[in-house]
């Protein structure tokens, strides 16, 4: 599975209060608000001119060629606290201005006045996320602390405006007789919801509970993921002795790795990236289990980076929450925006799919067992040895070696391949600016993004595909700017965000299929959001459990012969992949998806169990213990994400209760995959058509399950996964 931003950037006010922070603050003040001293939280923040002028820039609407770009330049870690306080006087003082017109509630002067509020903030807030994901250093974590709680004050500030929700109240009960749009109606029916779930309702006491517990909540959710990207800032060192079985690619990044922290060696620093590949080829079966330990030991090592703690606060706090707000659970709260609504339709897909992959994964260890004992080795495989041993039956079973086919997945030309894929399916062009607009590290590249058939503006796109210090681990899409019509057209800025290991000055960077994958799928999220065209920002959010539909669609394309003919090219000689090999690649689509079904979709069961429970009282390492227990883990394999460093869940309220999205969406991908299957040709014109026009650029303006219908003609298939995956 792959993983996205944590936090997908808000443009406006209702995006900044629905999708950023469900954490947030009680006020039981008059809806009028003067503007605080500058250094918010901390009181009177004293600033000289030049430094006033650059807080008041990162507020400034962004400007520059190509419809204007982030400032990246003018950012600076100490500007953030006094312009967030700038920023949220600015958005209390615009929602002060809708609360307390006199005129009679409509859709134009409360729930569009809404939509063009809190942008200052919004754009404030796309800078310091990117800061924090990216170069998320000592300053900024600190600053995170204080921001986070800071920003949920705020935004409960609005939801508990008590005069602001009468009105949007009045405009959502006269929907049937005022005349609007479909689209109208939608976003109406979306403010009205979104308020009523996040405590627009509750008395005076209640809010101030609720506040509370969301402001609580915010410093928990940025000390779990500093203190996990701490143990990620860790590493195991290994000599020359040690790197049995590695190929040279992977032997120089791991020397790069040693060398940017003025190591002797050789560094398998401790995140995902470096991990899986040492895991896959080492023939050194006890620094695997070293390496394997340290990265599953995440959060989970006592001391001032454990995470254990601040999960059972967590937990509790939701659970409470969830009462407070009149859900059965954090879970029924989570899910009651989603496509799935509840708790009981996500868990019975995942029940439905995971007795075959149980059933696959012991088939898969049988195959290793026997490969063990052809080598005298042991034949117990424990976690360490699956990814080992299941390169060798892949060796063994398609004559298909992963060092091999990684020499013609080499980054430059993958990410050319996914240009063209983006190209041919929906007339996309993208073209280098790099140096052209300020970015945030010397590694990030940018591309302008046309219309190939008039040259017509679409967006920017922020490309930063390598692991450093300092920067979450995984990799994530994030939007910068999303597409509206608000006042005017603005255009989409948006990233892709990878942790792809980086070798040594001039050498190439050679990918496994999975990083490929991974290439695409981030990339399939960026399609998304440049291809959105809705009126209102607010309609550009899709549900958590859609969200992940389009990426993983269009991961489908990377395996095409038309990829693979023309992109797929040997790192030296530039020869394409042989027909041959790519037969076997092909041939071995649906290898090992018995352990990538079951790592992912185990994690997403202890989530959705953790979050069901309603008391919220639990010992986490027992927890996940007995809850794998429960449905018959396989003892070869582990979480994907054990609980200690699961930052989906624990470092934002995003995927919590909604890790299994990725299969839910993936249903819909697989169906979809299966329509362009149906023609002939994976890059069907009409099909390519509709989907785009159907599917990708109408936001959340129409019910989600209402345009998979209008787009397939029924609902999604489960079936289609089963093939799929070969279950």
């Amino acid at each position: 599975m792959k993983t996205i931003a944590l936090r997908r950037l808000p443009t406006n006010l209702l995006l900044l209060l629905a999708g950023l922070a469900l954490s947030v603050a009680a006020c039981k003040t008059s809806t009028a608000v003067s503007p605080p001293p500058v250094g918010g939280s901390g009181g009177p923040m004293k600033l000289k001119p030049a430094d006033r002028a650059a807080v008041e820039a990162l507020l400034a609407p962004w400007t520059g060629p190509h419809h204007g770009a982030p400032p990246f330049d003018r950012v600076r870690a100490e500007l953030f606290e006094p312009a967030f306080s700038l920023a949220i006087a600015a958005m209390h003082q615009e929602v002060a201005t809708i609360a307390d017109d006199q005129a009679q509630p409509n859709f134009a002067n409360t729930i569009e006045a809404l939509e063009r509020s809190g942008w200052s903030l919004g754009r404030l807030e796309s800078l310091f996320s990117v800061m924090t994901s990216n170069m998320n250093d000592p300053a900024y974590q600190a600053l995170s602390r204080k921001i986070e709680p800071m920003l949920s004050q705020a935004f409960d500030r609005v939801f508990f405006n008590r005069p602001l929700f009468q009105r949007i109240e009045a405009v959502y009960r006269s929907r049937d007789t005022a005349q609007l749009s479909a689209e109208q109606r939608r976003l109406l029916e979306e403010q009205y919801e979104s308020f009523v779930r996040r405590g627009a309702r509750l008395d005076p006491a209640q809010k101030d509970q609720l506040g509370a517990i969301n402001k609580e909540l915010a410093t928990l959710f940025a000390d779990f993921a500093n203190r996990v990207q701490a143990d990620e800032d860790t590493w195991v060192t290994l000599g020359k002795k040690d790197l049995g079985g590695l190929p040279p690619s992977l032997v120089a990044a791991y020397r790069a790795a040693a060398e940017k922290r003025k190591l002797d060696g050789y560094v398998v620093v401790n995140t995902r990236s470096a991990v899986d590949p040492f895991l896959t080829f080492s023939t050194e079966r006890s620094l695997r289990e070293k390496v394997w330990r340290a990265f599953v030991s995440r959060g989970d090592n006592g001391g001032v980076n454990d995470t254990n703690a601040l999960i059972v606060r967590i937990v509790k706090l939701r659970a409470e929450r969830a009462k407070l707000l009149g859900y059965k659970s954090h879970a029924h709260w989570r899910m009651s925006d989603t496509m799935a609504k509840t708790p009981e339709r996500a868990e019975a897909l995942m029940m439905r799919v995971w007795p075959a992959a149980v059933v696959r994964v012991k088939q898969e260890v049988r195959e290793m067992q026997a490969i063990a004992r052809q080598l005298a080795a042991p034949t117990e495989i424990a976690p360490w040895d699956y990814r080992f041993y299941m390169e060798k039956v892949r060796k063994a079973r398609y004559d298909l070696d992963q060092s091999e086919f990684k020499q013609y997945f080499e980054l430059n030309n993958m990410i050319a391949a996914s240009y063209h894929m983006a190209e041919k399916l929906y007339g996309y062009a993208f073209k280098e600016i790099t140096g052209t607009v300020p970015t945030f590290h010397p590694d990030v590249r940018v591309y302008h993004v046309t219309r190939k058939a008039d040259g017509g503006h679409v967006g920017l796109l922020y490309r930063d595909d390598f692991a450093r210090k300092d920067k979450r681990s995984g990799a994530w899409q994030s939007t910068y700017r999303r597409q509206h019509k608000v006042g005017g057209k603005t255009y989409p800025i948006v990233s892709n965000n990878n942790n792809f290991n980086k070798g040594a000055p001039d050498e190439p960077v050679l990918l496994s299929l999975d990083d490929a994958e991974t290439l695409f799928h981030e990339f399939g999220h960026a399609l998304h959001a440049l291809s959105n065209d809705t009126t209102y920002p607010t309609l550009d959010n899709t549900p958590r459990d859609f969200v992940e539909f389009p990426s993983q669609v269009h991961e489908r394309w990377l395996l095409t012969r038309e990829i693979l003919d023309n992109y797929a090219r040997h790192y030296r000689t530039k020869q394409p992949m042989p027909g041959k090999l790519i037969e076997k690649l092909k041939a071995a689509a649906t290898f090992n998806q018995g352990f990538a079904t079951v790592e992912y979709l185990a994690a997403a069961l202890v989530d959705m169990r953790l979050h069901t429970d309603p008391i919220g009282q639990i010992d986490p390492k027992r927890f996940e213990r007995e809850s794998l227990a429960a449905i018959d883990m396989p003892k070869e394999i582990v979480l994907r994400h054990r609980l200690p460093h699961f930052l989906h869940l624990f470092a934002t309220d995003s995927y919590s209760a909604g890790y299994y999205s990725y299969l839910w969406s993936d249903v819909m991908a697989a169906d979809t995959w299966a329509a362009f299957e149906a023609t002939g040709d994976p890059w069907h014109p009409a099909t390519a058509k509709k989907f785009v026009e159907v599917i990708l650029a109408s936001g959340n303006a129409i019910d989600r399950a209402v345009a998979y219908r209008t787009f397939r003609g029924r609902d999604p298939a489960v079936e289609a996964l089963l093939k799929d995956r070969g279950l």
